[in-house]
């Protein structure tokens, strides 16, 4: 097991000595791996296992793994940690300052060779001979032998999860509600547009419009499933590792998932089919009503399980929303309404029957059309029954009994995607192998090993991409025989490898200057903060538990300052306001209220100018996932440098800094995503620190730069802290459960206690003994022993738990100490401005011009596309599998103009194919979006760029890939649906489909930013897209949508583009048509403008209004970006 990073010492401390008493009094085995154990919690283990390079270098007593180490020749330091030594002698950097025998030359001992001379230590022996006999089973456990898979009976697991999976829902209220209101809305708009009193039973014309209205039921209800797709995968992840596990087996999570929708779905089914069905006037019978609702509720439960089946299937978003659509775009091309099915392909007449929509709509037909109101009249022929008629028209088979064929097939549907679900879940594994990065030192060090060994070599290297820029200060090579002397110069000055000043007598000693990173000039300034109170509202659920007061105090009174070249720690136990305090001063909070004086050198602190000098690391390090290491600096450093800064001096600066944090190894590495891909959690945290520092700032904010690292990633994080720290610039961190090493390399100290009162504020002093003298100076504070961790000794005393105990506050005992007045003193002398002093003015708010930052962003915008092939070629393969199917489903139907079910054809075939690839693009550019807003909220926060610019970006980084996507896709169609091959007709054609996909994509990008994540985004967008659909002129033609609906048609942008496709290619076609219930045959330009409404002059005013819809989904994109902020701290 690993306990969570993010713990304090004391705390991490408590968890161990309560697992060791477990051990202890129950003989339990418990194997952990910690980060940066504190000495006292390392003393509290039995046994050590220490790997390195995936070889165990020993494995034994906790007791004898030092004497190990002394007699390979290293012997660990007075104050440093066990743990901490352990981690870096057997690193090749770290090794030498832990050489013992000074008689000796020190040489380099390799982790091959520390194995083989383990396996000769008296320890590594025993457990060699231990090992070599076998077990004596006759002493074993009666336990030790498992004959279950699941410790529990199979009944009790399905009972369990049955009540998880009802938990679940009670908490995702919100959802089922969302989606129950949204079925009542469109319900109601059904039954307005559909509405009874313009739904007449005379000719087969009326019948085509009831028609229309079942289908519109049918797709809702069809869609309303679509939100099972996400919702599935997002929790997928904590199935599979229950599953692997051995928690439950997969079917006792499918059972409950389908048995507890029922209820929800009949519910649902019942408000949909009683809004509906008599409101629109389907046939007025009982028995037909029951049998509409029924058809309904089985409609909506093989929904969900095709979502679901869907979502087991494909795992990831993106690949599930592309494979969702392409078998959506199948199922609903190939259901018998947009073709019929006398009209479908040989070669995809399969298809017509696995359509589960086919046998939906089949029932529904039959149902309506089979009732006396329709079977009682004559048909325009006089001979054939009306109902017949209707059905015939549709090519639906004219069987009575197809109501049940068809409530049996989708029953047969419901189940067998369940099945196929938990099948899937039973076999298939998450997708992805997450990988490490490693930097080219580390690399090198391991081949190093391995040549010397003459081991198989285990690193596959990826072919290195040329430098980008040609101008590099130092290549990797001279830079890291430079840093190997400054280790080792350092080392001999301090064994620490932390020096203070040890870099200042090792300046003059390499001719390198002493202060790195110093290209540029920046203004050393400090911060001071007098009587800091901050308070948010009461939250409710405490309201609930009693408490009168309206506001929650989360800091009282810190008084303080920040001082330049001085590293100052933020500490408290979890919970004190450490990350609450620093937000507050780097004005990162966006609630709340603030009271207190805040000033920079002397002038009050103004957030504006202030966000440009200074630099704020965050905890989770948040960076575009696409780019390397080296273009996000650069990105950073274009677009927060001033003007006045050249290009050339940019490009240096950048070096330096990629130098000073010790990242010039890995300036070609994709950063990736968290955990996932791309850099380690070290990696990224120099990446963090190095983006803020390439802004030149003169103070630096880090919340926790070590927290979830181990001890020597940490050390070489601190490395870096210190370096900017030796620079000469203001730097403050919050921190956890330093180690001694970390620790010391402070120099001041600003302490907590929970709620937000400071308790010592001041100097560490050397082997921090200010601190421990300050503390050991209150009567009853226990003395601090040996060896022990002065952070954790300090936080120990100080707790709520030692306040009880003394009957003291220690906040109270501070305010009257002789280090608090001078501290008020400091922080007087510092609220008054030095005589000639400036306050700092910058004469734009941002240090890039509108065009400069357009610039920067579209050049980040740029690479990300370029280096996200899930996003572009998914995309690019729904697009060329959608206009293949569309293509030889219908194939040369554009030469076939007999009758009017031949244009509806079309209509169908044009609006379906724009409508599925549009949903697509709106899909698959919301995680991408989602992703790079989380990004944007810290780039703007630091006043990097203003939000329009960076929204500008990602419009205009959109339009080659949807350029690219339109030629093939139209090509494709035009060509295999044989449209009429006129140069005006093919680029009306290509310049409709360009903007409904563009707008289609921009529709997408406009829903991620008025929501606060992606899966809000996509409920939202999927809300809108049964209105479009209905509205599309498809279900219901212009002329016949009632006058209180009509407006809608005008501002639907699906509506426009079937205009548009329509008009393009018929409204010059004077060819005659076969009209049912018309005995002259009129044009298709007649036609056209009389049943569908649509005006063949009217060309010029729909491209206007299609780049209009394209130019309003993006201005509202860029817009809600501005204005809407979804982060709360």
């Amino acid at each position: 097991m690993r306990y969570q990073p993010g713990l304090d010492s004391s705390t991490t401390y408590q968890i161990v000595k309560c697992l060791q008493q477990i051990v202890h009094l129950t003989d339990a085995t418990i194997l952990m791996s910690l980060l940066q154990p504190a000495p006292e919690t390392f003393d509290l283990f039995d046994d050590v296992v220490l790997l390195s390079e995936s070889k165990i270098v020993y494995q034994g007593p906790r007791d004898n793994i030092l004497e190990f180490f002394q007699s390979c020749g290293f012997r660990c330091p007075e104050r440093k940690g066990t743990a901490d030594f352990l981690q870096e002698v057997t690193s090749r950097k770290d090794q030498e300052q832990y050489w013992a025998d000074r008689s000796r030359p020190y040489r380099y001992i390799s982790v091959t060779e520390f194995a083989n001379r383990f396996k000769r230590f008296h320890i590594g022996m025993h457990l060699e001979n231990e090992l070599s006999a076998p077990f004596d089973k006759s002493r074993g456990h009666k336990a030790a032998l498992v004959f279950d898979k699941y410790s529990v009976p199979k009944m009790e697991l399905l009972k369990t999860c049955w009540d998880k999976e009802w938990l679940l829902i009670k908490r995702n209220a919100f959802f089922y509600v969302f989606k129950t209101t949204q079925i009542i809305i469109f319900a109601v708009i059904a039954s307005t547009v559909f509405i009874r009193s313009k739904m007449h039973t005379r000719n087969e014309d009326d019948g085509a419009l009831y028609i229309g209205a079942l289908l519109f039921s049918l797709i809702n209800n069809m869609f309303n499933g679509f939100a099972e797709l996400s919702l599935m995968i997002s929790r997928l992840p904590v199935f599979y590792k229950q599953r692997d596990l051995k928690f439950h087996p997969a079917w006792t999570f499918t059972l409950p998932t389908f048995l507890l929708g029922i209820p929800i779905s009949a519910f649902e089914s019942i408000v949909w089919v009683s809004l509906t069905y008599y409101s629109i006037g389907f046939a007025p019978e009982a028995g037909r009503f029951f049998k509409h609702l029924l058809a309904v509720f089985l409609i909506q439960q093989m929904a969900a399980g095709i979502f679901r089946l869907i979502a087991g299937v494909c795992r990831t978003m993106i690949i599930a929303h592309t494979g969702g659509a392409l078998t959506l775009l199948l199922v609903f091309l190939l259901g018998g309404f947009i073709l019929p099915k006398g009209q479908i392909p040989k070669w995809w007449s399969w298809g017509y029957w696995v359509s589960p929509l086919t046998y939906g709509f089949n029932a529904f037909a039959v149902n309506e059309m089979y009732a006396p109101r329709w079977m009682d009249k004559r048909a325009t022929d006089n001979v054939t029954r009306l109902g017949v008629a209707v059905l015939r028209s549709f090519d639906v088979p004219t069987d009575r009994n197809w109501f049940w064929i068809g409530v049996a097939a989708l029953f047969g549907f419901t189940v067998l995607f369940n099945v196929l679900f938990t099948f899937a879940l039973m076999y298939l594994n998450p997708l992805g192998k997450p990988q490490a990065t490693l930097s080219e030192e580390t690399a090198a060090e391991i081949e190093a090993g391995q040549e010397e060994t003459k081991e198989e070599p285990r690193l596959v290297r990826p072919k290195s991409k040329k430098d980008s820029f040609p101008r590099s200060l130092s290549s990797a090579g001279t830079n890291n025989s430079r840093e190997m002397i400054i280790q080792r110069i350092s080392s001999r000055s301090n064994p620490n490898g932390l020096s203070r000043n040890g870099d200042a007598s090792l300046g003059t000693a390499n001719g390198v200057a002493a202060k790195r990173g110093m290209v540029l000039p920046f203004t050393p300034l400090a911060m001071s903060f007098d009587t800091v109170n901050y308070s948010v509202d009461m939250p409710p659920e405490m309201k609930e538990q009693g408490v009168a007061e309206d506001k929650l105090q989360l800091l009282r009174g810190v008084t303080g300052a920040f001082r330049p070249g001085l590293l100052t720690a933020l500490m408290g136990v979890s919970g004190a306001g450490k990350t609450t305090l620093m937000d507050v001063l780097a004005g990162r909070k966006t609630g709340g209220y603030i009271e207190g004086d805040v000033r920079i050198s002397g002038f009050p602190k103004k957030q504006e100018t202030f966000a440009r000098i200074s630099g704020y690391c965050e905890q989770t390090d948040i960076h575009s996932p696409q780019v390397t290491v080296r273009e996000s600096l650069i990105y950073s450093a274009f677009l927060r440098l001033p003007k006045e800064v050249s290009k050339e001096e940019k490009m240096v600066f950048v070096d330096e800094v990629m130098e000073l944090v010790e990242l010039v190894g890995l300036k070609d590495a994709i950063v990736g995503l968290p955990g996932v891909t791309g850099l380690s959690t070290e990696q990224r945290k120099r990446l963090t620190i190095a983006v803020e520092l390439v802004a030149n700032p003169s103070i630096i904010f880090m919340d926790e730069p070590t927290s979830g690292l181990d001890a020597r990633a940490a050390a070489i994080v601190m490395r870096t802290v210190r370096n900017t720290v030796d620079t000469g610039r203001t730097v403050v961190c919050t921190i956890h459960q330093p180690s001694i090493d970390i620790f010391e390399a402070f120099d001041e100290l600003l302490l907590m206690k929970r709620g937000g009162q400071v308790i010592y504020a001041g100097p560490l002093g050397k082997n921090s003994h200010k601190i421990i003298e300050y503390f050991e100076a209150i009567p009853g504070v226990s003395k601090i022993k040996e060896k022990y961790n002065p952070a954790t000794w300090m936080l120990e005393v100080s707790s709520a738990a030692a306040e009880v105990r003394l009957n003291m506050d220690f906040a109270e005992y501070y305010k009257s100490s002789a280090l608090f007045q001078r501290n008020k003193a400091l922080v007087k002398e510092l609220s008054t401005p030095p005589p000639g002093a400036k306050d700092l003015y910058f004469p734009t708010q941002y240090s890039q011009s509108s065009w400069g930052q357009f610039k920067s962003c579209f050049w980040k915008q740029w690479w990300t596309y370029w280096r996200s092939p899930d996003y572009n070629l998914v995309r690019y393969f729904f697009t060329l599998a959608s206009a293949l199917m569309v293509g030889t489903i219908f194939w040369k139907v554009g030469t076939k103009r007999e009758d009017t079910s031949d244009l509806t054809m079309i209509i169908g075939a044009m609006y379906s194919a724009v409508l599925f690839v549009g949903v697509n693009n709106c899909s698959t550019v919301q995680p991408i979006v989602a992703i790079e807003r989380t990004v944007f909220y810290r780039e703007r926060a630091a006043g990097m760029y203003s939000a329009l610019p960076y929204a500008l970006a990602q419009v205009v980084s959109e339009i080659p890939y949807v350029f690219v996507q339109t030629i093939y896709y139209t090509l494709i169609v035009y060509s295999m649906v044989s449209f009429e091959w006129r140069v005006a007709k093919f680029f009306w054609f290509f310049f409709v489909t360009f903007f409904s996909f563009l707008y289609w994509t921009y529709y997408g990008m406009m829903t991620v930013s008025i929501t606060p994540n992606h899966q809000v985004a996509a409920i939202f967008a999927a809300a809108f897209y049964a209105l479009f659909i209905l509205f599309s002129g498809f279900y219901i033609p212009r002329p016949r949508i009632p006058k209180w609906w009509v407006w809608y048609y005008w501002i639907c942008p699906l509506a426009w583009t079937v205009y548009g496709l329509i008009v393009s290619q018929y409204g010059d076609v004077e060819d005659p048509i076969r009209v049912p219930g018309m005995e002259t045959r009129p044009s298709i330009k007649w036609y056209v403008e009389d049943h569908f409404g649509f005006d063949p002059n009217f060309m010029g005013p729909v491209a206007a209004v299609l780049v209009g819809f394209t130019v309003f989904f993006a201005f509202t994109f860029a817009y809600s970006i501005k204005t809407l902020n979804f982060q709360t701290r």
